[in-house]
């Protein structure tokens, strides 16, 4: 039998307890939105590898996986209110990230190019590509804008 405590000592298990919040509606759908660029980048992965030299697939594939995976990762952190984690998705792939997705459609327009003749000579796999690409774009867009709502920013100013 163990000897009562005493009243001034806390019961154990409330030592170890620590606050659950629920992310708000904003953090959870800016999550729901980064897996599901995630996804459409892996899906235009997908589709870019069918057009590549096998000799060419290797240090891209390994770069695209990995900034894949770390994505996944740090926007769990994000979720559980990791306020480093919120800024390194709205610098590194609300910033640099969208960038990267429309370096290359930029370039054709400044270099004379126009969205009529890119459609008129596109096939089913570039159609398909440009839509996953425009899915991908606004699923960033919006998760950045969601994770600095005023929700948002009373979730991650609430977290240790």
């Amino acid at each position: 039998m163990s000897s009562p405590r005493p009243e001034s000592e806390p019961p154990m298990h409330t030592a170890a307890v620590t606050r659950q919040v629920t992310p708000p509606t904003e953090v959870r759908t800016a999550f729901a939105l980064w897996l599901t660029a995630v996804a459409a980048g892996a899906f235009e992965t997908a589709l870019v590898l069918g057009r590549v030299p096998a000799d060419e697939i290797g240090t891209g594939l390994v770069v695209r996986l990995t900034v894949f995976t770390a994505a996944v990762l740090v926007a769990l952190r994000m979720r559980s209110g990791a306020r480093w984690a919120r800024l390194a998705l709205a610098v590194g792939l609300g910033v640099l990230g969208s960038a990267s997705l429309v370096v290359e459609p930029l370039r054709y327009l400044l270099d004379g190019g126009s969205p009529a003749d890119a459609l008129s000579r596109a096939d089913a796999l570039d159609l398909v590509f440009g839509a996953s690409r425009t899915l991908h774009l606004a699923t960033v867009l919006t998760a950045v804008a969601l994770m600095f709502r005023p929700a948002a920013n009373a979730y991650f100013r609430g977290r240790p």
